[in-house]
């Protein structure tokens, strides 16, 4: 069936792409003066905070509450642990490498949904776009020019994959777990015991002054692309449909290699100008076989599934 994108939709999509493309950006600015655990504790607390009254308003809080040990481990493997690990990183790789090697989500996530009894993995495009997403990944990692050389740039590397690895998981424990509950409580919920578990650690690990810059990234982090940036993604569920509102995660990673060319002077070495592509094609076909599924208008939920919300 063929639906009509609205205009609406479409700066919604636009606006997707810039919130959770820039993160990385942020998310480096955010780390030159302010520790890991702390940027953790800030951005998910104030997250939290923003998110809160929409919860309370859609009654999105007393389900999710009522399956709060499931909602804590979503919020472990989906935030507590991603977030932390792609602060370290960055402290040591470029912010457009991070968000080129987060793309791969849908490559661990085909081979997650494999073992788990998805026999469409066998498809050969399914299968050909894990091969060719992979490659990619090989070439950025041990290709010419390598945006950040020695075995802290592969300690990096691999965090970042990890964190590829948490977001494919998270949303297997929301589809058995957590069916039915609004993902809109469950994010609100997980921001904030992630944020209340980070904060002493923060407060123990901050050691400087935080810088102007620092600060303020910190506050876009929270502010953008936590809070505003699921509110927005829930209204592009509402127009288009969970099957094709994740669309705009290609993009991210464009924007965050973009941003850090033009804003940090990343260099856009041939490992990343070459495995780039190769490694958004690969995503493509091991999440899709090259088909795009839609579903009708009256099958869009008002609220999203978890499942459906790519991450930064």
């Amino acid at each position: 069936m063929t639906h009509t994108v609205s205009a609406r939709a479409w700066w919604l999509y636009g606006a997707m792409a810039l919130l959770w493309g820039i993160p990385y950006l942020f998310i480096s600015v955010t780390v030159e003066t302010i520790s890991p655990a702390a940027m953790v504790a800030g951005r998910t607390l104030l997250g939290a905070v923003i998110l809160l009254p929409f919860a309370i308003k859609r009654g999105a809080l007393k389900p999710a509450m009522k399956r709060w040990p499931w909602v804590l481990l979503f919020g472990a493997i989906e935030m507590a642990g991603p977030f932390l690990l792609l602060g370290h990183a960055e402290k040591t790789i470029p912010s457009g490498l991070t968000g080129l090697l987060v793309a791969t989500v849908p490559l661990f996530g085909a081979i997650i949904a494999f073992f788990g009894g998805d026999r469409g993995m066998l498809r050969p495009l399914r299968l050909g776009g894990l091969v060719v997403g992979f490659a990619g990944v090989a070439i950025i990692v041990v290709g010419p020019g390598l945006s950040a050389d020695g075995p802290g740039a592969l300690l990096a590397i691999g965090e970042v994959l990890l964190v590829a690895v948490c977001y494919a998981t998270a949303p297997f424990v929301v589809a058995h777990k957590l069916q039915g509950v609004p993902a809109l409580g469950s994010v609100t919920i997980s921001l904030a015991a992630v944020g209340l578990f980070y904060l002493p650690i923060g407060i123990a690990t901050q050691h400087q002054t935080p810088s102007v810059p620092s600060a303020l990234s910190l506050l876009a982090l929270a502010i953008f692309c936590t809070a505003l940036a699921f509110i927005a993604f829930f209204a592009l569920i509402e127009q288009v449909g969970p099957a094709r509102a994740p669309l705009f995660t290609y993009v991210n990673p464009v924007v965050a290699i973009v941003l850090g060319s033009l804003i940090l002077g990343e260099p856009l070495t041939p490992a990343l100008l070459i495995g780039f592509p190769i490694v958004l094609i690969g995503c493509w076909f091991a999440a899709t076989g090259g088909v795009l599924r839609t579903k009708p208008a009256s099958e869009v939920p008002p609220v999203p599934d978890v499942t459906e919300l790519p991450r930064s």
